[in-house]
């Protein structure tokens, strides 16, 4: 969970640039209050069996013997201590995951995760992945991005498109792949072959705009003007029930983990099931390449949904307390008791505070903590600070608490599953 978000209301304004952001790395620890936090970069949300094994041998080892998955498909370990630095880069290195010490936090590349497994999708996005992270190390200037700056490469099938990177691939089952520019309803034709210089191109283009116009930003959707818009109509983008499967899938398994977290003893769980690789998706799960079906009994013994339909189904929360000192509660615990009824829905997110860390992309339920309660509304996506779709569950009645010109009222714990409920049924 990042500890600077953005801005995430529609319409907000962009938040001040005029700094250098605070994101954490597997270099550059961020203090919490239950202690240090590290986020390793994974390209693709790949992993070997090797690495997987090295992060939860380190999680036991260094912190408190947990592993988080992020919204961008990443790992974090937390409650490190201080002087643990030095040990957990070398743990790092020694498998592969830290191959540049100055690129390490801006190798932020999501990828459909079941490319190449179910006959779906235009391009072999693994190999784009692998491109674009060893190019991107080995570009001076790529040290210039933000470590929000969010690279995608979509296959075709929309999932990663909908996450609103900054630079996004997307690869077409006939025809060039387009290139989009942040939130661009347009893009650019990319010839074939060019596609990974294309991406870095637009990244750079990015920065030299920034430079010659003196203007601060973090994301290429902050500032929409500096770059030309592409001129091809996109696709649209996968719905949110379309992009995390859990279950047998063709050509291996899929898995869903509460709130993006796992213990050591969990992560090894998912090594002795997989074929050898993992894939971490920006929707807190795994995809198991290759596992089989016969997998599934001890992946769900051990804590993992693999069954659809559940109301966990793209639930997430912020880290919450006692984890975070900006937190006005417990939002882990008090989302457990709101999911243990119902089902899924829109996507739901609860939040401690009004920085909203680690919110999905597009619409969604914000559940926001305000210290008299939790404030329930649909949050909707945005094109250039404008509303794309309609309107928040604002006036719905909830056990007899209504909301007045638009404006929310704070629900209860006991009467949050019932609004986050109503709220996640929500079409339009």
């Amino acid at each position: 969970m990042p500890p600077t978000p953005d801005a995430t209301a529609p319409g907000a304004a962009v938040p001040d640039r005029g700094r250098a952001d605070a994101c954490p790395g597997a270099l550059r620890l961020h203090t919490a209050d239950d202690g240090g936090l590290a986020r390793v970069r994974l390209p693709g949300g790949l992993l070997t069996d090797r690495q997987a094994t090295a992060l939860a041998e380190a999680a036991q080892a260094l912190g408190d013997g947990e592993l988080e998955t992020t919204s961008r498909g990443n790992v974090q370990l937390r409650g490190l201590s201080p002087d643990c630095g030095a040990e957990l880069a070398e743990r790092l290195r020694a498998v592969g995951l830290l191959p540049s010490d100055t690129h390490e936090r801006v190798r932020n590349i999501v990828a459909s995760p079941l490319a190449g497994l179910d006959g779906t999708g235009g391009a072999d996005v693994q190999a784009w992945v692998r491109e674009l992270d060893a190019r991107l190390c080995a570009s001076d200037w790529a040290t210039g991005l933000s470590g929000k700056f969010l690279f995608a490469l979509d296959d075709g099938r929309g999932d990663v498109a909908a996450l609103d990177a900054d630079v996004t691939l997307i690869a077409a089952s006939a025809g060039p792949a387009l290139l989009r520019l942040g939130r661009a309803v347009h893009g650019r034709p990319v010839a074939a072959g060019q596609e990974v210089t294309a991406v870095l191109d637009a990244a750079r283009a990015f920065l030299d705009a920034l430079r010659r116009t003196g203007r601060t930003a973090w994301h290429l959707r902050e500032v929409p003007d500096l770059l030309p818009p592409g001129e091809v109509p996109l696709p649209a983008p996968a719905g949110p029930a379309a992009v995390a499967p859990v279950g047998a899938l063709p050509g291996g398994l899929a898995v869903g983990m509460r709130f993006g977290r796992a213990s050591a003893e969990q992560w090894r769980a998912l090594v002795d099931a997989s074929a050898g690789e993992l894939r971490l998706t920006p929707w807190r799960g795994a995809v198991l390449p290759g596992a089989t079906a016969d997998r599934l009994p001890a992946l769900a013994a051990a804590g993992f949904r693999t069954e659809p339909g559940s109301a966990w189904e793209r639930a997430t929360a912020c880290t919450g307390l006692p984890g975070c000192a900006k937190s006005l509660a417990d939002v882990r615990a008090d989302a457990a008791r709101a999911l243990e009824q119902g089902s899924g829905g829109l996507p739901v997110h609860w939040s401690g505070c009004e920085r909203r860390c680690g919110h999905p992309a597009g619409r969604w339920v914000d559940v926001l903590a305000t210290g008299r309660g939790y404030r329930v509304t649909v949050n909707e996506p945005t094109v250039n600070g404008a509303t794309v779709t309609g309107p928040t569950v604002n006036g719905a009645t909830v056990n007899g608490s209504t909301t007045t010109a638009g404006v929310p009222v704070d629900v209860r714990n006991e009467e949050m599953a019932e609004a986050v409920a109503a709220a996640r049924r929500t079409t339009n």
